[in-house]
């Protein structure tokens, strides 16, 4: 298992620097010119050159390059020059909130996601079969934009006559303004445990329902259809069928061979809906004013600002790396046979 650990993460270093050298063209071709962004009305001539040999910007793209990688290598990701914030100080102190709501949106859709496929792949063919496929089906194309306004006119502002008891959740934001809250991890939900400062805690937990739901139903209905069609596809293999002739009990067929069997290709899904879910949270975060890296991103890419775009990319893009492999070393539990892959 150790050696399977350690081929696993040498093989991360060139894509690491293969993405860091991809993430500083990309920024570069985007279109505009960040020192232009950066001054906005006040920007002339002199304000443009002065900005730009300020951040290195009127330098070669390969001495730009070999800085930005040098800086790489110490821990240092630049400054914003919008805010003038280091960008890891930055990154830090809004991450948590992204990491919460990925978290809940990833819980809600393992939950749900993995019982509902496999109850579908038991009566594939029926009526509740069909419900699940069209539900899943509808679940992908509904944008998740669309969604959350859907859920904060339903379940935050509420619907007129009887269905207006519904509104019983908050609409915006990670915590009451009103309560005061200790924050000593920046993860709202875990600060309040940490206290013992319940009311704090529940609050944080209650403001996540409605944008993890949101967030969440893309890889909800991408698990469901992923665990609906493994699972009919070890329930056809010849060794599940030889256990049930030979009279094993069903619990026992589907813990021992149906499941184990079935959740090789989920656990990949899983894997790749949790970084996505950590790179796609901009929309979600924008809707419910949820203060993370995805609002942050967003107006970081409005004003063309390079340090914020290439750390948090960064970031977000190592972390993806991270969690590809915890689910390399997963498959390695799961069956044991991988490790020698």
């Amino acid at each position: 298992m150790l050696r399977f650990t350690i081929r696993r993460l040498l093989l991360l270093v060139p894509v690491l620097f293969g993405l860091s050298l991809l993430l500083f063209a990309w920024v570069r071709a985007l279109p505009g010119d960040p020192a232009r962004a950066l001054l906005g009305e006040k920007a002339t001539p002199e304000s443009i050159a002065a900005v730009n040999a300020q951040y290195g910007f009127d330098k070669p793209l390969l001495t730009q390059y070999l800085t930005y990688t040098a800086r790489l290598l110490q821990g240092d990701f630049g400054t914003s020059p919008r805010t003038g914030l280091p960008v890891l100080g930055t990154f830090l102190e809004r991450f948590p909130a992204t990491v919460e709501l990925s978290l809940a949106a990833l819980l809600f859709a393992v939950v749900v996601g993995i019982p509902v496929g496999f109850l579908a792949a038991t009566r594939a063919g029926g009526w509740l079969d069909r419900i699940f496929v069209a539900g899943s089906l509808l679940g992908v194309v509904v944008p998740v934009f669309v969604l959350a306004y859907l859920l904060k006119i339903v379940f935050a502002v509420g619907l007129p006559g009887p269905l207006g008891a519904l509104a019983v959740l908050p609409t915006s934001g990670r915590q009451d303004a009103r309560i005061d809250a200790t924050h000593i991890t920046n993860f709202y939900v875990l600060d309040g445990l940490l206290t013992r400062e319940w009311d704090a805690s529940w609050d944080a937990l209650v403001h996540l329902v409605l944008p993890g739901i949101a967030l969440g139903c893309i890889p909800l209905a991408i698990i469901v259809r992923m665990t609906r069609a493994s699972v009919i596809d070890v329930l056809n293999e010849d060794y599940v069928r030889t256990a049930r002739s030979k009279g094993l009990a069903r619990g026992l067929i589907t813990r021992r061979h149906v499941l184990r069997n079935a959740m090789l290709p989920v656990t990949t899904t899983i894997g790749l809906q949790t970084g996505a879910l950590l790179a796609g949270a901009v929309l979600t975060e924008s809707v419910f004013a949820f203060n993370g890296i995805g609002s942050y991103l967003f107006d970081a890419i409005s004003g063309l600002d390079f340090a914020v775009l290439q750390g948090f990319i960064l970031f977000i893009a190592v972390i993806y790396a991270l969690i590809n492999l915890a689910v390399d070393l997963l498959y390695g539990v799961i069956d044991p046979r991988l490790r020698a892959a």
